[in-house]
């Protein structure tokens, strides 16, 4: 198993962030603009939806890494930490996914 976490992957784009646009995909994602960035996930959501749907493993992988890189990307141009999902999760595990959606519609 890999040791890349997305701890890693989050670092990496905030040090990318840094870079210029001509260098870096990152870069030019965020220069672009959350909603450009927040399309780009969108569309990673979907093709991984379809791969998951079709029972393509291989590319669920793939869609999956797109989609989580995206997403990170997304969280940088708002800058949302990692860690403030990180512990949205955290609160949320100490119930259950039921307790917890029935929690929202009050």
């Amino acid at each position: 198993m890999s040791k890349f976490s997305l701890e890693d992957l989050a670092a990496l784009i905030a040090e990318r962030a840094k870079a210029s646009a001509e260098t870096s995909y990152t870069k030019s994602l965020l220069d672009a603009g959350p909603a450009h960035a927040g399309k780009k996930m969108g569309e990673e959501a979907i093709e991984a939806a379809i791969a998951a749907a079709l029972g393509e493993r291989q590319a669920l992988v793939h869609e999956s890494a797109d989609l989580l890189y995206h997403l990170l990307v997304v969280l940088q141009s708002r800058g949302i930490a990692l860690g403030e999902v990180l512990t949205e999760l955290e609160k949320r595990t100490a119930q259950s996914g039921h307790e917890e959606k029935d929690s929202r519609k009050s």
